[in-house]
């Protein structure tokens, strides 16, 4: 779709929310004109990405949500760690958690990379995999103004059923 066909689909609805996600947004080279229609048209905008490209190509104005791959994922090492410096106050990071040892390893990424003090984090766990009570728990005993985020569109639709 053109970015006027997607302008056009969107305004059949009341919002002024729009959350773009993927795959990997970033990947397409069209994605920053998106987001700068969008804007331009008074909305908010969500982007939600893998951090494994430069998010600063996304125009000012826009949110970044930067998923942090932890290690049981097997693709922590597809993190641009440079995208870091490039976060905003009003941009989010994210972590999904599978287990204890990701929990540690992204508590250790949120104080060695100062994230609180640049940013909402945000943790959430791997759908069937981890407890979200149990992550709420972990999260309650580091003191951290970590947020715990759950990831609803898993909760509203069956895993045979894809759907936003």
């Amino acid at each position: 779709m053109s970015i006027d066909e997607i302008q056009a689909d969107i305004s059949r609805f009341p919002l002024d929310l729009v959350q773009i996600t993927g795959g990997e947004p970033l990947m397409q080279e069209e994605t920053p004109g998106l987001c700068q229609a969008l804007l331009n048209s008074g909305a908010t905008v969500l982007v939600e990405t893998n951090g494994s490209y430069d998010i600063s190509l996304l125009p000012p104005g826009a949110i970044r949500i930067m998923d942090i791959k932890c290690p049981a994922s097997g693709e922590e090492q597809s993190t641009d760690w440079k995208n870091i410096a490039r976060l905003e106050a009003t941009d989010e990071v994210k972590f999904v958690i599978a287990d204890r040892g990701d929990f540690e390893w992204a508590v250790r990424v949120v104080r060695e990379h100062h994230l609180l003090g640049k940013c909402t984090v945000l943790f959430s766990p791997v759908f069937g995999t981890m407890e979200a009570q149990k992550l709420a728990h972990w999260i309650l005993q580091t003191n951290l103004a970590i947020r715990l985020q759950l990831q609803l569109h898993k909760y509203i639709w069956s895993p045979d059923r894809r759907g936003v």
